[in-house]
């Protein structure tokens, strides 16, 4: 764990500059039907010419699997082998740490959020979103440091926030401010990446961490009885994505794998939610060292697949959160159009049932 730096109040400084820094210190089935959705690749795809209906022999990739979640499901589901090798499968989930494997080609595909793209394209480094993924429900609480007064999202003001830039969890936190009235200037963005919050949040440097639904059970029960607590909210993050470097897709051959991938990737995330028991004890229990009630109480908070035909409404969200990134100083302006090719637009919601569609 690298030392953690200090508060640092963004009232008054050049927020590209000062995020920026903190990204560079960090500096990350058949394919029947695939070009239907799309005969052709729309302005500012990958590439213009429709997707191989075939994987040549011979065709690896390197995918992101954190904590072994995608080799765990494919394992658990029988989902069979994809139609190319797996070269890797690095242990990589945070979206700076991907931007800079893409960089070193060291990774070829990856599951992120939304805002990693949008600050992927702010780094100047070119990558397209290949599936979709809705998010209904909140997957991220606010924890508080122990002994904290604080209850609700207006009471962040004048306080200590543990705020990455690259990363679902930073979007969220702007989204809950914006949505309480509260703005940037009454608040101290501390510039950290999410691997670093729960060291914050202990040590007391942060009064404030966005904690996914899946750490939130063992450090209430660990900091709990200490005063340390979670405030929810309504805000969402609404796109989990599958995304790869340009100069992946403008391969033939590794573009035609990355669609035979994206079914894989869809069933597996339907099994996970249509197994929650399995899943429980296999994942959370056997890798993760939560005890089953801690399991049970994630997967009860757990969001429905949900693979959508048509990309418009993930692209409006996209927008959105450009936009509000933008308006807060922390990218520049620009339309999140170019960051989807449309050529892998419907696959993976033809790969699932209707109902994980709509």
């Amino acid at each position: 764990m690298p030392p953690m730096s200090p508060a640092t109040s963004t009232s008054g400084v050049d927020r590209r500059l000062f995020l920026s820094s903190l990204l560079g210190a960090a500096a990350a089935v058949g394919l029947t039907g695939c070009a239907g959705s799309s005969s052709a690749a729309s302005k500012g795809s990958a590439a213009a010419e429709p997707l191989a209906t075939e994987v040549p022999a011979g065709t690896s990739l390197k995918i992101a699997s954190f904590q072994g979640t995608q080799q765990l499901q494919f394992k658990l589901a029988e989902l069979g082998e994809p139609p190319f090798t797996v070269a890797d499968w690095p242990n990589i989930g945070a979206g700076p740490d991907v931007i800079n494997a893409f960089r070193a080609k060291s990774l070829d595909l990856a599951n992120n959020a939304g805002i990693p793209p949008i600050q992927a394209h702010f780094q100047g480094f070119d990558a397209k979103i290949v599936a979709i993924n809705i998010t209904r429900k909140p997957n991220y609480v606010f924890a508080t440091k122990p002994g904290s007064d604080i209850r609700t999202v207006e009471d962040f003001k004048g306080r200590k926030l543990a705020f990455s830039q690259g990363q679902a969890q930073g979007v969220v936190l702007l989204r809950a401010l914006k949505q309480a009235g509260v703005e940037y200037e009454d608040v101290n963005l501390v510039p950290l990446t999410s691997n670093q919050f729960l060291t914050a949040l202990q040590a007391g440097q942060v009064d404030i961490a966005p904690l996914g639904n899946t750490q939130s059970p063992a450090y209430l029960q660990q900091y709990g009885a200490k005063g340390a607590r979670v405030i929810t909210t309504d805000v969402v993050d609404l796109l989990s994505l599958l995304w790869a470097p340009t100069s992946v897709l403008n391969d033939k051959a590794k573009a035609a794998a990355v669609a035979a991938y994206i079914p894989f990737w869809a069933r597996g995330l339907v099994w996970q939610f249509e197994n929650p028991d399995v899943w429980n004890e296999e994942f959370y229990v056997k890798t993760q060292n939560l005890t089953l009630a801690q399991a049970e109480s994630i997967t009860k908070l757990a969001n429905k697949p949900l693979f959508p035909p048509s990309w418009d409404e993930a692209i409006k969200w996209e927008q959105e959160t450009a936009d509000l990134l933008a308006e807060g100083g922390f990218v520049k302006a620009f339309k999140v159009d170019d960051l989807f090719d449309h050529r892998f637009e419907g696959i993976a919601a033809q790969s699932v049932p209707a109902e994980y569609r709509k």
